[in-house]
C-alpha cells in the first residue's frame, strides 16, 4: 500500500484547513501505525500528526478505539470496492466464477494494504459491533456468497445436500489465513518457489475447484 506523506514530508497541518478533520485523522492514524506499530497509536499523536490542536480529535473520536474503528470504516469501503471490482471482472451468470472473484478480491486488496488489513481484522482494537457500516458491509458480503451458492446449486454445480454457511466459513476462512501468511511473512517457509500473491490465488483457484469436485462426487 502506498503511503501517505510522513511527518518528514509535506506541512501537515495542511491536511486540516485544506480538507476534512476526519480524514486527517485516519490518513495520520495509518502512518502511524505503518512507521512505529498500533501500540503507538492515540488520539493526541494521531492529532499532532495531522497539525491540529490536542483537544480538536475528541468532537470526532473520544478514545483510540474509536479512531482505530474509523481506519476499519475506511477499510471496509476498499474492500468492497475491491471485491465488486474483482467480481466485475467474471462472467455474471457463473455464479462460482463470481464466487471465486469474491475471494481473490479479499486476497488482492489484504495483501496490498496490509496496514487497513491489520486493523479491519482485528476485533480486539475495534469496536465492530457499535459501527453499522462495519456490520452491514461484512454482513453483504457474506450475504452475497450465500447467494451466489444458492445460484450455483440451481443450476447444478454444487451437491443438493451441501452446507451453505460452513462452505463460506471454509472460503472466508481460507483467504483470510492467506492473506494473514502473506502479511506475515509465513510464505518462505511453505511456498518458496513463487510469490505469494501468486501462491495464494493459486491455492484459492484450488480450492474451488476442488469444491467442485467433491459437490460432483456427493451427487
Amino acid at each position: 500500500m502506498a503511503k501517505s506523506s510522513s511527518s518528514n514530508g509535506p506541512d501537515h497541518s495542511k491536511r486540516y484547513h485544506h480538507g476534512n478533520l476526519v480524514e486527517a485523522l485516519i490518513i495520520a492514524t495509518v502512518e502511524i501505525i505503518q512507521e512505529r506499530g498500533v501500540e503507538h497509536v492515540s488520539v493526541r499523536e494521531a492529532a499532532k500528526r495531522a497539525g491540529v490542536s490536542p483537544g480538536a480529535p475528541f468532537r470526532h473520536f473520544r478514545s483510540k478505539t474509536a479512531l482505530l474503528t474509523a481506519v476499519a470504516e475506511q477499510a471496509m469501503d476498499r474492500l468492497t470496492e475491491a471485491v465488486g471490482k474483482a467480481r466485475s471482472t467474471v462472467d455474471s451468470a457463473d455464479p462460482l466464477a463470481a464466487f471465486e472473484a469474491i475471494g481473490h478480491g479479499y486476497l488482492q486488496w489484504a495483501i496490498a494494504n496490509p496496514t487497513h488489513f491489520q486493523i479491519i481484522s482485528s476485533r480486539s482494537l475495534i469496536d465492530f459491533e457499535a459501527s453499522d457500516s462495519l456490520r452491514n458491509q461484512n454482513e453483504a458480503i457474506r450475504r452475497s456468497m450465500v447467494d451466489l451458492l444458492a445460484q450455483a446449486q440451481q443450476h447444478g454445480k454444487l451437491a443438493r445436500n451441501i452446507d451453505f454457511d460452513h462452505l463460506v466459513l471454509a472460503a472466508r476462512a481460507l483467504v483470510y489465513g492467506l492473506a494473514r501468511m502473506a502479511i506475515d511473512g509465513h510464505f518462505p517457509e511453505w511456498h518458496r518457489s513463487e510469490p505469494p500473491s501468486r501462491a495464494a490465488q493459486k491455492a484459492l483457484s484450488l480450492f474451488m475447484s476442488q469444491m467442485t469436485i467433491s459437490s460432483d462426487m456427493a451427487r
